[in-house]
């Protein structure tokens, strides 16, 4: 069943935190995986989910690295995993499909941002490949443990990036036309969210229900392709390198993710994109707001949702709901 795309007055906002939203909820014995879950906004969902007592797997293209960041966090494991390479992906999803235990959380929160052209496995632009391709690769490798114990909330973290492009189907990989940086993180942004929309009609039956999140605008090393000339441009900070009002703190951008993936609020739900702890709304064409609230029809709707997901599932042979 549908869940209508439009605010249920959760009771948390902008500035709420990945600690408030789950504070009376208790985690003990849940498995959450977290990917990225070792800088920015995921080091912060990582910190709520482990202190409400959950068990936290965090899948990191630098494992050493994610290992000593995370070295005084309870009850939190790395793995290696690279979403821009699939045989990484399968490895990685492999390795926790061996181990048996339902998942109950999975938050696709690893990505980059704005990158220049780069081509990763067969060519595929990375900034789709990685933000996209590999989370639906992984996630589907999952779905037998997703689907186990009742079912798993996912989550796929979006962004305002998504009003910058719908899914360019004719022309995915910016083969016939020149590479545009924000146009391409704008695509992998929307098929972040219409990922979420098919995943969730997909999986209701088995109790897997799936959210797109958008956390925000926050400081984090998701900007490390970006000059600071490009940032006081976009009016992300001044001259002085003071950041805009606007911004988040990490702790307030990991919420969003956080509540859809725990809410008792959301029980029954998904299919959405949500932000700022809620529900959002259709954005308001032609606001002087549309441009950095609500969701464009493009990133929810159901018939792209499904070709891409169709499409996605070529490019990657895997497809956790094909029929024999």
């Amino acid at each position: 069943m549908a869940t209508p795309q439009h605010p249920i007055d959760s009771g948390f906002g902008a500035r709420s935190t990945a600690a408030e939203v789950l504070e009376g909820i208790d985690l003990s014995g849940r498995l959450a995986i977290v990917t990225g879950g070792y800088s920015g906004l995921g080091l912060e969902t990582v910190l709520a989910l482990s202190g409400a007592g959950a068990d936290v797997l965090v899948p990191a293209r630098r494992p050493q690295h994610a290992a000593e960041v995370l070295a005084e966090i309870e009850r939190v494991e790395v793995l290696e995993l690279d979403l821009g390479d699939l045989d990484s992906v399968f490895a990685c999803a492999q390795q926790v499909l061996d181990r048996g235990r339902g998942v109950d959380i999975l938050i696709n929160n690893a990505a980059i941002m704005a990158c220049p052209e780069t081509r990763v496995g067969p060519g595929w632009e990375a900034q789709f490949a990685t933000n996209h391709l590999g989370h639906f690769a992984f996630t589907n490798v999952l779905w037998p443990l997703l689907a186990a114990d009742g079912g798993a909330r996912v989550v796929a973290l979006s962004s305002t990036g998504h009003k910058l492009s719908p899914i360019r189907f004719d022309d995915l990989m910016w083969e016939t036309t020149d590479y545009e940086k924000w146009l391409a993180y704008g695509q992998a942004k929307t098929a972040n969210s219409l990922f979420a929309v098919q995943l969730d009609a997909l999986g209701q039956d088995a109790g897997v229900r799936a959210f797109a999140a958008h956390p925000g605008g926050i400081m984090t090393p998701l900007q490390r392709h970006l000059s600071r000339e490009e940032m006081i441009a976009s009016g992300w900070m001044d001259e002085e390198g003071n950041v805009d009002d606007r911004f988040k703190t990490p702790e307030q951008g990991a919420s969003t993710s956080t509540w859809a993936a725990t809410s008792p609020q959301l029980e029954g739900m998904g299919g959405v994109y949500c932000e700022n702890c809620d529900i959002a709304r259709p954005t308001e064409v032609g606001s002087p707001s549309a441009r950095i609230e609500g969701v464009d029809a493009h990133a929810i709707d159901r018939d792209d949702a499904a070709r891409l997901w169709a499409v996605s599932a070529a490019l990657t042979g895997v497809d956790a709901f094909a029929t024999a």
